[in-house]
């Protein structure tokens, strides 16, 4: 299968260059030329395998210059027992008749990124063998949070790489920053932008397509990539996460086969609720995907107008990897509903670039009306679903989840759909200590690292074993730099 620019669809490549490059050459996204079709047998032939046999599998339909034993052993080795903290990989909580919670944080850094990331580096390093690349590849992280960590754990010390990660100076949680500051390997680095994530990522967008800096680091013997969304590396591992979710419903009993489910999922750069989209597209069960955002809320405002417009304020809120007003993976979805009509992405990109605002044809205005329900939930509605969860079910979930199980009942409230539905739990709780003590009625006794043992005390709950290891940790990394230094910071990385 090859591989097109959003921007460019004469653009084509391998599945192995495609998530080389990462970002195309022209700016746009790398993505399938079709999409794979899934039946009744093949999800039959799911239901009873291990979490990396469906990986595997599911991969395999997408990646043909790669065979299904490669790919075994790279989810073997990505969701093993070494890396994840339970055999189901990606288990479904019940808790209620028709509502399941995905739980997509039980990685090594407890956090939904894992499950793309620890699959990324294999994937990546497999296409340098198989392309011939002897350049070293240095790999460009915009983070909110979440993937800096996520990206870092999984290219720690993986030969013929090398990663540098911008976060959000002050816009993400004391553990997050902890988490990277912290990051053990040789070949990475860590570098706070003033500004919030929306800068970082594109003062990274704004490097990759720089080509006198290309120029110069081939030149040292370095190409860059990317760990972001953007690369369709990091998309097709989360597309495998909602198939599987469905084939335990089946292999329960809480579905029959073809039965419809729901998803609702926290999303800011729209990566994850993509992948659900690509599930769909290629014949999975789904009815409606329910799109759940903070107090950024421009992806509800597109989804109901079709307009997307990024001239608003900027929140920052306690769910940050959620803090975000440019979200890059709409994109795919745009290429995807035109009917891959790549001059009209581009006008929309460069309307976008241009003025911070596009509006849609009304064939994608009604494609995303039968597709999507987009839906926000305040700081306060955050809170307090964290509260219901703790005192209804016993359930603690951190402050992205909260997002999705407010919007989700605000999408059941508004339309009665019981359609059993299952939304996406992004993170462990424990990242973001103050804000769920908080919530559930605490006082925090401290901040950052420091509260683990607080929650852990007074909910009970394990802490997962590497945030626990957090503490005492030595910092290593406390570079900070303004939006236009970040061409310098990396080329300074890579000397």
């Amino acid at each position: 299968m090859k591989y097109l620019s959003t921007r460019d669809k004469t653009v084509r490549m391998s599945a192995a260059e495609a998530i080389e490059m990462g970002l195309a050459r022209d700016g746009g996204l790398l993505t399938p030329e079709a999409i794979p079709q899934i039946d009744r047998a093949f999800l039959e032939s799911l239901v009873g395998e291990r979490y990396q046999v469906r990986a595997a599998k599911v991969m395999a339909l997408y990646l043909t210059d790669y065979t299904e034993e490669e790919l075994l052993t790279f989810a073997e080795n990505a969701y093993g027992p070494d890396r994840f903290d339970t055999a189901a990989v990606a288990p479904l909580r019940k808790v209620d008749g028709d509502t399941y919670c995905l739980e997509l944080w039980h990685g090594p850094t407890s956090a939904f990124k894992d499950m793309a990331l620890q699959m990324l580096p294999q994937l990546l390093s497999a296409a340098l063998r198989k392309t011939g690349e002897d350049k070293t590849v240095c790999i460009l992280v915009a983070t909110s949070g979440d993937t800096g960590k996520a990206a870092m754990e999984g290219f720690a010390d993986v030969p013929q790489t090398r990663i540098m990660v911008f976060y959000p100076k002050d816009g993400v949680s004391a553990v997050q920053e902890a988490q990277m500051v912290t990051q053990d390997g040789e070949n990475v680095g860590v570098c706070a932008v003033v500004g919030n994530f929306d800068d970082a990522q594109a003062g990274v967008k704004r490097i990759f397509s720089d080509p006198a800096i290309r120029e110069t680091l081939e030149k040292r013997g370095f190409f860059l990539s990317s760990a972001n969304s953007i690369n369709w590396g990091r998309i097709l591992p989360q597309v495998v996460y909602y198939i599987s979710a469905y084939c335990d419903l089946l292999r329960d009993g809480r579905i029959a086969m073809g039965e419809k489910v729901n998803f609702c999922v926290p999303t800011g750069n729209f990566g994850d609720i993509l992948a659900a989209y690509y599930a769909k597209r290629m014949g999975l069960p789904v009815g409606k995907l329910i799109c759940a955002s903070n107090c950024n809320d421009v992806l509800t405002d597109f989804l109901r107008t079709g307009i997307y417009d990024r001239n608003r304020p900027f929140h920052t809120t306690m769910s940050p990897s959620m803090d975000i007003l440019v979200s890059s993976n709409l994109e795919r979805l745009l290429f995807d509903l035109s009917g891959e009509d790549d001059a009209q992405v581009r006008a929309y990109m460069e309307a976008l670039a241009k003025t911070g605002r596009y509006e849609v044809s009304d064939t994608i205005k009604a494609a995303l009306a039968e597709q999507y329900w987009g839906g926000f939930c305040d700081e306060a509605g955050t809170a307090a679903a964290i509260a219901r969860y703790y005192k209804d079910y016993g359930y603690l979930i951190d402050t992205h989840t909260a997002v999705a199980a407010s919007v989700l009942e605000q999408y059941r409230e508004a339309t009665g759909d019981r359609t059993v539905t299952v939304f996406a739990s992004t993170a462990s709780p424990y990242k973001f200590c103050n804000h769920v003590l908080t919530a559930i009625g605490q006082t925090p006794e401290g901040d950052g690292v420091a509260l683990l043992d607080q929650l852990n005390r007074v909910s009970g709950v394990p802490i997962p074993r590497r945030l626990a290891a957090l503490k005492g940790k030595a910092r290593r990394f406390d570079l900070t730099a303004e939006k236009p230094e970040m061409d310098g910071v990396v080329l300074d990385f890579l000397n």
